[in-house]
């Protein structure tokens, strides 16, 4: 009866990861100075839940994280909800303290190997940070995103915040973070690559 328990085990493990869509992000993705139910991530459950795809999102972004702290969340994370997919929005914060590019990029990549090696796919979202940090580090801090999907073979989205920053009616008083008018904006930004990677597990 022992290899009963223990394929039972198998097939729950494998149900809870076709199942599960982790989101790692930051106050972008947290929903940020709104209710959380206002939020792109809820508002990407309800759509996905609306066309049948049945993939249960789980919101692990926190407000402030870098990638750094994305890394370091990330392996516990997986473990404990074993995601088919793993979204990954960070990196502004890092932009805006300053951090080296190279810390960026490393950063990034291992949690793209981390999620990966679990069996996971993986959607990066490229962020824009403000010029006044001069263009040369600007501009290499947007490439990054680009290069490392190049690298690794990973699905991106080249701009999250598309459509959204440069509008002053989608933003909220600080000029930094999206307020609840930009949600579906930003949700369809996502929508364009989430759709086919969703889509394909669910064809499985």
């Amino acid at each position: 009866m022992k290899w009963i328990a223990t394929l039972l085990i198998s097939l729950l493990s494998i149900s809870a990861q076709a199942q599960t869509l982790l989101v790692l992000g930051d106050s972008l993705s947290a929903a940020y100075g709104m209710e959380l139910k206002q939020g792109w991530v809820h508002l990407l459950e309800q759509r996905l839940q609306q066309k049948n795809l049945h993939s249960h999102v789980i919101n692990a972004s926190v407000t402030g994280d870098t990638t750094a702290g994305g890394l370091k969340r990330l392996p516990t994370l997986l473990q404990e909800y074993q995601p088919y997919l793993v979204i990954i929005e960070l990196g502004g914060n890092d932009g805006l303290r300053g951090y080296p590019l190279g810390q960026l990029h490393k950063n990034i990549s291992a949690m793209i190997e981390i999620s990966h090696n679990s069996g996971a796919e993986v959607l990066l979202l490229g962020i824009r940070i403000p010029p006044n940090y001069g263009r040369r580090y600007s501009e290499g801090f947007f490439n990054s995103y680009a290069k490392l999907a190049n690298t690794s073979q990973t699905a991106l989205v080249p701009f999250f915040m598309a459509g959204v920053g440069d509008n002053v009616e989608l933003m909220q008083a600080d000029g930094i973070h999206p307020n609840a008018k930009a949600q579906p904006q930003l949700l369809e930004n996502v929508w364009a690559q989430l759709d086919a990677l969703v889509s394909s597990k669910n064809n499985e």
